[in-house]
């Protein structure tokens, strides 16, 4: 046994030629991942321009910098209380030198952090005194734009914002040297870790034509139609926007009403249909329920001019007529996710003006109708950036799906980017398939005049609760929609906040049902009961409280709220009939589901 051990041994101990054999071809690999980036550069293309977000950084920090030096007493105040904190660490640190074991530092990481989990944070003084640096000049950092009273509330929400991303990329997990567990890493294994690392970085650089599309799952065995999205169905009705997809039923009778389905046009429909097991598609086709869901079309160049009304009109409203011709029902379940349920709202309240009975409910998944408080997205929301973005979309046409993806990651940038940057990169460990992440890296492109509109009506002028958003020609007013509605927010939303859709749930006119459950905007929606996971509350009373009032009261529900939505669904028309067939004779199906325009990748 002793011989095996040292063997065991022997093979992992440290070699010199192998590690400069290895730190040779990570360069040499580096080199193909320059040359990945240059090559969509060549050939006599435009130089690459600065991002116009660093014009934006710097004209933020700007301001946030005149407000301290106009002021001798104020500069010269955090000069001060930074010094301070720098020489605590340098007695902390003297301390430790000297022997003593237990000196309190100076700073500590939250325990919530999962950077700086390795015990040789705390136990090696080297790589404790470059924590607690790094943490010091991070929290001073952000008490300089937090305290920056003199400047207005959006630029130093911005700042905030900015200075969160910094620092979150110059932290000393993210690099060979000041992080522990990668340099353990690197001599164990004598460099090929960086070897397998730069080859990925390579291939990463290549998928993105010239920019980093860091690979957050494994694409093995996740391919849309084989392993995902495999809820038996067919394509019945397309148009330039959209398929709308018919599921086959499995039960023998139906709930009179159908259910049609508006995902957000951002990402593709299948976040509802991953694996058969999460899928809340198949979970409702389970339950009796005839499902119908809009698959957006991944919009090029010549889709550029398709407006909100066009999405209006050639989504919802086409499917609407699609299904009444199918099923012979005239009014529909609805139910819409994230920006899906922003232009179903608007199209209830277009129907309710025009006086138009179509919709027997409304359901909407993390769904925001007013943006008050919408959370960080308001940082990339003034009229300078929605210009300088409405001037890039006018050459392409579209919004790059990547673009909405990366301004998604850096909401929680350490979780979503630096995380798969240190384990894919410098430790060189791709990451496993995971369905979920595998969706989120699947973007899609955004029609310049769509999404323009969106972001000055919602986002920048909030007209839809204003009762202002002016579509189709007819002014529109949430108060009017009478249908009832089931108002689902997650509790760690980052992206449509709970206390967002809480207050947005005052603005309609007919009974408010408003869910929390826990979790995210995806796995807070995408919850099915088998798993037994997470939880939901519920309180009546939505008026005039605030998230943290509402929770006060509320009660709490453990597992998924999808069996509550469910029975609350049939208290509104329990009526059955037999199951349907999929399509008509006027409508026959086009093509198997999940359809074709959710293949195309940006």
């Amino acid at each position: 046994m002793s011989d095996v051990n040292s063997e065991t041994q022997g093979s992992k101990a440290f070699n010199a030629e192998a590690f400069a054999m290895n730190i040779a071809k990570a360069m040499e690999t580096s080199g193909q991942a320059l040359a990945a980036y240059l090559k969509p550069r060549e050939g006599g293309e435009p130089k690459d321009k600065p991002p116009s977000e660093i014009g934006e950084v710097i004209k933020t920090f700007t301001k946030v910098a005149e407000y301290w030096m106009t002021d001798k007493g104020r500069a010269e105040d955090i000069q001060t209380r930074m010094g301070k904190a720098y020489l605590d660490l340098w007695g902390q640190a003297a301390r430790r030198m000297a022997g003593e074991a237990d000196a309190k530092p100076a700073i500590e990481p939250s325990p919530r952090d999962k950077r700086f989990k390795d015990p040789e944070w705390k136990s090696n003084q080297f790589f404790d005194f470059v924590l607690q640096l790094y943490l010091l000049t991070t929290q001073w950092a952000q008490e300089l734009v937090k305290n920056a009273e003199g400047v207005d509330p959006h630029t130093r929400k911005k700042a905030e914002f900015y200075v969160q991303q910094i620092t979150n990329a110059i932290a000393p997990s993210n690099f060979v040297l000041t992080n522990p567990e990668v340099l353990r890493e690197t001599l164990a294994s004598n460099g090929d870790n960086l070897v397998r690392g730069m080859k990925m970085l390579s291939e990463d650089i290549e998928a993105g034509r010239g920019t980093l599309r860091i690979r957050q799952s494994d694409p093995a065995n996740l391919v849309v139609g084989v392993n995902m999205a495999t809820t038996p169905g067919k394509v019945i009705y397309q148009n330039e926007l959209m398929q709308l997809i018919q599921y086959t039923p499995t039960t023998e009778t139906v709930l009179r009403t159908p259910l049609l389905i508006v995902p957000p046009w951002i990402n593709k429909f299948y976040i509802l249909d991953l694996k058969p097991e999460k899928s809340y598609i198949k979970w409702c086709v389970d339950q009796g329920i005839t499902v119908f869901v809009i698959s957006w079309v991944n919009p090029d160049k010549e889709l550029g001019k398709k407006t909100f009304d066009d999405y209006m009109k050639e989504g919802p409203l086409a499917a609407m007529d699609i299904i009444e011709k199918v099923t012979g029902e005239m009014k529909v379940h609805t139910a819409g996710y994230c920006v899906g349920g922003t232009l179903l709202a608007s199209t209830l309240a277009w129907l309710a003006e025009k006086r138009r009975q179509r919709v027997t409910s409304a359901t909407f998944f993390a769904a925001q109708v007013d943006f008050t408080h919408a959370g960080d997205l308001l940082v990339f929301v003034d009229e300078d950036q929605i210009s300088t973005l409405e001037k890039e979309m006018e050459t392409t046409g579209v919004l790059e799906g990547s673009k909405m993806a990366m301004a998604f990651n850096m909401l929680r940038s350490n979780d979503l980017i630096w995380s798969y940057v240190v384990n894919n990169y410098l430790k060189g460990q791709p990451p496993p398939p995971f369905d979920l992440l595998h969706w989120n890296s699947d973007a899609t492109r955004m029609p310049a005049a769509n999404h323009s509109f969106y972001l000055r009506n919602c986002y920048l002028e909030n007209r839809l609760t204003s009762g202002s958003m002016v579509l189709d020609n007819t002014l529109l007013d949430l108060s009017k929609v009478k249908v009832p509605v089931y108002n689902l927010a997650t509790k760690e939303d980052h992206i449509a906040p709970a206390e967002s859709v809480l207050y947005g749930s005052q603005f309609f006119g007919g009974p408010v049902k408003f869910v929390l459950s826990g979790s995210g905007h995806i796995a807070g929606v995408v919850n099915p009961p088998a798993g037994g996971k997470y939880q939901y509350w519920t309180n009546d009373k939505i008026r005039d409280v605030t998230l943290a009032d509402w929770m006060k009261n509320a009660t709490e529900h453990k597992g998924s709220w999808w069996p509550d939505w469910r029975q609350w669904l049939e208290s509104l028309n329990a009526e059955r009939v037999p199951a349907r067939a999929v399509g008509s004779e006027e409508l026959p199906p086009l093509e198997d589901a999940p359809g074709s325009y959710v293949r195309v990748r940006a």
